[in-house]
């Protein structure tokens, strides 16, 4: 009999991870607030309430795994967001058995100024990114008590299909940059930063989840090298057949004018230091222990430009 994963989260990283599990012959199951969405195959869709500990635990009775893949609706709920839903998943992990595996973010380092690594600490001291290591430590802690098993892997901004503007700051412009229009970015558009597919989010929630070894520590998602946001844009164009626009950054005083009145431009404010300076992912430890390569850029590109997947998922 198959095994039963339990992804929640039916965005483009929980869409990703269930198919790859589904393709790899696991019995799917994806949970969302509306449990509706596009048919997917060898995947069986649920709806529930991410921070309901109780529905986490019906449906992740008898599991493997339980993946924590939620995207919360906006930057600015995440303090009154988070907490439950974290609270939910151990609940639910350990009182099932399943393995608990997250799908985070770069947040947690803080700022830094050189290549982030697994095994880093996590030194950030802004709000977001608080919420998301103390999810972590407490995951942890947890683990390392014998509790439960829990293993987290980040990746950086998210590119490839299925990635919405409100999803990745690449997918925010393609539009306008297919459109032959000037855009603006976050930031400086010079500066090296990481862009992760989300179905290499996806690869790697599904081989950590089967890997015992992996547990109790966190893994990044295999990325290929860093870009500029204005190579990454350039690319995403050329991908599609069109020729590179002009890549302009927000004047900094958008951001504090506007942050006044816009609460989203003003959580952007907290963040704006991973587009002012190089932000580097190092994926290399899920290459050299799991075998994991990244997309190749080109695919990453062509999959970004049309927002649909044109590779097969690979059986691990």
């Amino acid at each position: 009999m198959p095994d039963l994963h339990v992804v929640v989260g039916a965005g483009p990283v929980g869409r990703a991870a269930a198919l790859q599990l589904a393709a790899e012959g696991h019995e799917v199951l994806l949970v969302s607030r509306s449990g509706t969405g596009p048919d997917l195959p060898g995947v069986r869709r649920e709806a529930a309430d991410a921070a309901d500990a109780d529905r986490l635990v019906e449906l992740a009775a008898g599991a493997v795994a339980l993946y924590n893949c939620v995207n919360p609706p906006s930057y600015t709920v995440w303090p009154q967001f988070w907490p439950p839903v974290a609270a939910a998943f151990l609940a639910a992990a350990e009182r099932t058995g399943a393995t608990l595996v997250i799908a985070s973010c770069l947040y947690g380092y803080g700022p830094v100024d050189e290549p982030m690594v697994e095994g880093m600490p996590d030194a950030a001291t802004t709000k977001k990114a608080r919420i998301r290591a103390l999810m972590w430590a407490d995951a942890l802690a947890a683990h390392e008590a014998g509790r439960i098993a829990a293993v987290e892997v980040r990746g950086s901004d998210y590119m490839g299909p299925w990635v919405a503007p409100a999803n990745g700051h690449i997918a925010r412009v393609t539009a306008a940059a297919l459109a032959g229009r000037t855009v603006r970015v976050l930031g400086r558009p010079d500066r090296p930063h990481s862009f992760t597919d989300v179905r290499d989010m996806g690869r790697a929630l599904a081989a950590v989840a089967q890997a015992p070894r992996t547990w109790g520590r966190v893994w990044h998602a295999p990325t290929n090298s860093p870009r500029t946001q204005a190579e990454a844009i350039a690319d995403v164009c050329r991908a599609a057949g069109r020729e590179p626009v002009t890549v302009k950054g927000f004047p900094r005083w958008v951001l504090g004018l506007g942050g006044a009145v816009v609460p989203a431009l003003r959580e952007l404010r907290e963040t704006e230091y991973q587009f002012t300076r190089p932000y580097v992912l190092d994926s290399g430890a899920i290459t050299r222990e799991l075998g994991l390569e990244p997309t190749p850029w080109a695919e990453v590109c062509r999959a970004t430009a049309t927002g649909t997947d044109g590779l097969a998922v690979t059986a691990s």
